[in-house]
C-alpha cells in the first residue's frame, strides 16, 4: 500500500507544482483573467497563489513539512473556486456549465489537499508509511 500512496502523492503534486510554475510562466496573462474577475491586487495575488501552489506541491513531493504544503494547497483552492468560478451568477448556460465544473473540481482538489493534511496532522500516517521523505514531514508537530 505504501508504494500506492508515493504513486498518488508523487501525481498530486505533480497536479500544483506545474500549475506553479504556470503562474509565472504565464504571469501577465493570468493577471489579466485576475483583473477581468474584478481580484483586489490581480498580479500580487496570482504570484501568492503560484508560490503556494508550487511550495505546496514541492513539500507533498518531498515529503517535507506535508501538512503545510496541503493547508497551502486547500486554501487557494477555495479561494479560486469562489473567486474565479461564480456559476450562480452566469446566465449563459454552457458558461454556467463550465464554471459549475470548474468550482466543483477546485472544491474536490481541496478536499482532497485537506484529507492529506488532516492524516499527516492528526499522526495517521507516518514518515515511514508516507514513504521516502525528506526531513519531518509535519510542520505543526
Amino acid at each position: 500500500m505504501n508504494a500506492v500512496l508515493v504513486i498518488a502523492r508523487l501525481l498530486f503534486a505533480a497536479l500544483f507544482i506545474s500549475a506553479g510554475i504556470s503562474h509565472f510562466a504565464k504571469l501577465e496573462t493570468m493577471t489579466g483573467y485576475a483583473k477581468y474577475k474584478k481580484l483586489p491586487l490581480a498580479k500580487l495575488n496570482v504570484m501568492l497563489s503560484g508560490l503556494f501552489f508550487l511550495a505546496g506541491g514541492i513539500y507533498i513531493a518531498l515529503g517535507f513539512w506535508v501538512d503545510l504544503g496541503a493547508l497551502l494547497i486547500a486554501v487557494t483552492l477555495i479561494g479560486a473556486a469562489v473567486i474565479f468560478h461564480q456559476f450562480w451568477k452566469e446566465t449563459d448556460a454552457n458558461t454556467k456549465m463550465q464554471e459549475m465544473m470548474a468550482f466543483n473540481k477546485d472544491l474536490a482538489l481541496a478536499g482532497a489537499a485537506l484529507i492529506i493534511f488532516a492524516l499527516i496532522f492528526s499522526g495517521a500516517i507516518s514518515g515511514d508509511e508516507f514513504g521516502p521523505h525528506l526531513g519531518n514531514i509535519s510542520l505543526f508537530k
